[in-house]
């Protein structure tokens, strides 16, 4: 009866298998972050940017005021 051999392709296979697995996951979790941060939070920046460019919140309070949003808060005709 003869011994059979040890499976030589099992020797180190996370070693192996890591080599090429790691550097792939970290490179594209930054190509994603990347793509995220100038895809959506830039864009999403420079919205609300322009957004308060133009804002006048005295306004809108009075507009809020007016049509009676505000219960503790009488509109100006009263």
């Amino acid at each position: 009866m003869s011994l059979l051999p040890k499976p030589a392709v099992m020797r180190n296979l996370l070693q192996r298998r890591l080599k090429f697995h790691l550097p792939m996951g970290f490179t594209l979790g930054l190509i994603l972050a990347l793509a995220y941060k100038y895809g959506v939070s830039e864009p999403r920046k420079q919205t609300y940017a322009d957004f308060y460019k133009q804002y006048d919140a005295v306004k809108e309070f009075n507009a809020m005021r007016e049509a009676g949003v505000f219960e503790s808060v009488r509109p100006s005709g009263e």
